[in-house]
């Protein structure tokens, strides 16, 4: 059996997540798993993990790309490995990669170094630009609010205001009500 997976990170991505769909239709997928999610949100794709426990011994999960099934080596390894423990093979068709064979697990193997690696170099682009940017005062970061409402916090815990319910009144989380006090 086919189990084709389609996945978008923002629910306004409905035309990516529509041309998946068709293109795995077309690949001849006999049952889709569909889902908007992050692929950083590892915990919460839940239709991924239907997918991997759906196959069966001789069955193939299809993806368009890389990117929409894995985030890192690490997870990507992960998930292939799962897939092969049942007897099963990922293919992924934007690369024409199909791990039913030693050319295509090597070819996989590759190419999600590779993706990883042009991740890495992104992210450091990004902290380069994000130092350049706060050595030239362009860049100041989130403002602190816990720390602009610190007078507040404390008169209300000098009230008798537990953590919890000063955090909620306030709007902000509880370890930071915890770090404002402990500056008393």
């Amino acid at each position: 059996m086919i189990i084709g997976y389609a996945r978008t990170s923002t629910t306004d991505q409905t035309a990516g997540l529509e041309a998946q769909q068709r293109e795995l239709t077309e690949a001849g997928s006999d049952k889709l798993f569909v889902e908007q999610v992050s692929s950083v949100d590892v915990v919460n794709r839940v239709k991924l993990a239907e997918a991997l426990d759906f196959l069966r011994e001789g069955d193939v999960l299809v993806v368009t790309k890389l990117d929409r099934l894995a985030r890192s080596v690490a997870h990507l390894f992960e998930v292939l490995e799962r897939i092969t423990t049942k007897g099963a093979s990922l293919r992924i068709l934007g690369m024409g990669i199909d791990t039913a064979t030693p050319t295509g697990k090597l070819m996989l193997t590759i190419l999600g170094g590779v993706a990883e690696f042009e991740r890495s170099i992104m992210l450091e682009r990004q902290r380069e630009g994000i130092a350049k940017a706060k050595a030239e005062g362009k860049y100041k970061g989130r403002k602190p609010t816990a720390r602009a409402q610190a007078e507040e916090v404390k008169r209300l815990r000098a009230e008798g205001v537990g953590a919890s319910e000063i955090a909620q009144r306030l709007g902000m989380g509880r370890a930071s009500v915890y770090r404002v006090m402990g500056d008393q």
